[in-house]
């Protein structure tokens, strides 16, 4: 399964933005949260949140701020808080609940199928100008493998270990709520630590 090629090139849905304005006072302060934001050059969007898409260069420039500033533990621990609530707000707004009731009585592995096709159509409100592709289960199957190429949140960006925590707790979160209760993500390579693509298994047994 593939991405559809993005309408609105360079540019990402705003929950990368506006989850983290969410759960990041919580964790650092108020005046703290804003202090980051503002040295992101985005403290408009605390004021303001944005509403439609945001460009892929803002999303980056503040994770990238929040590694700096913060330093890998804590930004890895608001950008996984952020991602989760970014797979709540999908759950509540953007899938419709006869859809989520079907998924949840299918077989997990059929469920991932029906689930992976929606996200390949939206892939780019998430991606942006990147590349989505992953696996099509079979009924043996107890998992799935996801993959974003061109990542845009990587790059530039150099790591030691996987740091698409953003992403990995969306899909999580969304696996979790409508293919399996047991579904874990685990991001296994990452363009940011020089790999050719940002991989993502995800694992229900």
């Amino acid at each position: 399964m593939h991405a559809a090629t993005p309408s609105i090139a360079g540019r990402i849905g705003p929950n990368a933005i506006t989850r983290v304005a969410q759960v990041l006072p919580a964790r650092v302060g108020d005046d703290a949260a804003a202090a980051l934001f503002d040295a992101a050059g985005l403290a408009r969007y605390l004021r303001e949140p944005p509403e439609q898409m945001v460009l892929e260069a803002e999303v980056r420039r503040l994770h990238e701020t929040l590694r700096e500033r913060l330093g890998i533990e804590l930004a890895a621990d608001v950008a996984q808080a952020a991602g989760e609530a970014t797979g709540t707000y999908l759950l509540a707004h953007r899938i419709p609940k006869p859809l989520q009731a079907v998924l949840r009585r299918l077989p997990a592995w059929l469920a991932a199928r029906v689930l992976l096709a929606a996200i390949s159509r939206n892939a780019w409100t998430f991606v942006g100008s990147g590349h989505f592709s992953a696996t099509a289960p079979g009924p043996r199957a107890a998992g799935v493998d996801l993959q974003i190429r061109a990542n845009p949140l990587c790059v530039d960006q150099q790591a030691e270990a996987p740091a698409c925590h953003f992403y990995a707790a969306v899909f999580e979160r969304l696996f979790s709520t409508l293919v399996h209760p047991h579904s874990q993500v685990r991001e296994t390579a990452c363009e940011a630590r020089g790999d050719d693509a940002c991989r993502f298994e995800i694992r229900w047994r």
